[in-house]
């Protein structure tokens, strides 16, 4: 019998982009613990960062997947129902705003913008959680990845605090629709991480600055610190745990 926290599972993790991504962090750490682990890509372009990572990681399953394009995900859940038969846990790691939306005041939010942020940031898992609920035949552990600024008006991150607060939400109500099933739902909000979709905020330089000396310990969290909270989440050790938004930003969020 494994001693490995994860040996046995099979976990779907989308929104890799780099070795520098939060979801590589996750995944990395899910693998060292014993996952069989599905990934996926946005595109051809992301395609050449993202094979090497599935490569290292030894995933089973590796497919596009862009969240806006009708029938891709239908199509990662069939393949994975076809090679694995079920599902223990998926990690959503996507956001999306039109930059001239992101960076406009949010008064200057643009319709299509506000739609977009919603249902990338927020309506995909939604769907995601529709569809990997019929895979979680014996249980299971979704999550996604917040941020400070759905419960503070923090820098420049105006529409899509909007977003990340009605995926905070959705974690919540999903978690009560879904519990009956044993599948639990939980949202992990990182600090600020000089990522690839972070490099998009205005002026984020200056968060990090700014998050580095807010920090308790004048610390910025890693993918690595990360990637524990999700191991945490996505193991039988949060059994008890579901709906819950949980900090790793080395205590930023109880700083006044």
């Amino acid at each position: 019998m494994s001693n490995l926290l994860m040996a046995g599972k099979k976990v779907l993790i989308v929104g890799i982009a780099n070795d520098k991504s939060i979801a590589y962090g996750c995944a990395k750490k899910l693998r060292e613990q014993g996952a069989e682990l599905a990934i996926t890509y946005l595109n051809e372009k992301a395609k050449r960062f993202v094979a090497p990572i599935a490569d290292e990681l030894e995933a089973s399953i590796f497919m596009p997947l862009d969240v806006s394009q009708p029938g891709e995900m239908a199509a990662v859940f069939a393949e994975i129902e076809e090679q694995w038969g079920s599902l223990d846990g998926v990690i959503h790691s996507l956001a999306f705003c039109p930059l001239e939306d992101l960076h406009a005041p949010i008064s200057d939010c643009s319709r299509e913008g506000f739609l977009q942020a919603m249902d990338v940031s927020c309506y995909s898992f939604i769907e995601m959680a529709g569809m990997a609920k019929n895979l979680m035949t014996s249980g299971g552990s979704m999550i996604n990845f917040s941020y400070l600024g759905s419960a503070l008006a923090t820098g420049d991150y105006n529409i899509m605090g909007c977003a990340k607060a009605s995926l905070e939400a959705a974690t919540r109500y999903l978690a009560r629709d879904l519990g009956p099933k044993h599948i639990r739902i939980n949202s992990i909000s990182p600090g600020t991480i000089a990522t690839r979709a972070a490099g998009g905020i205005k002026d984020f330089d200056a968060m990090l600055e700014y998050n580095r000396a807010k920090s308790v310990d004048h610390l910025l969290p890693t993918v690595e610190e990360v990637g524990g909270a999700a191991l945490y989440y996505l193991s039988d050790l949060s059994r008890g745990v579901t709906g819950t938004t949980h900090y790793v930003d080395h205590g930023v969020c109880i700083v006044g």
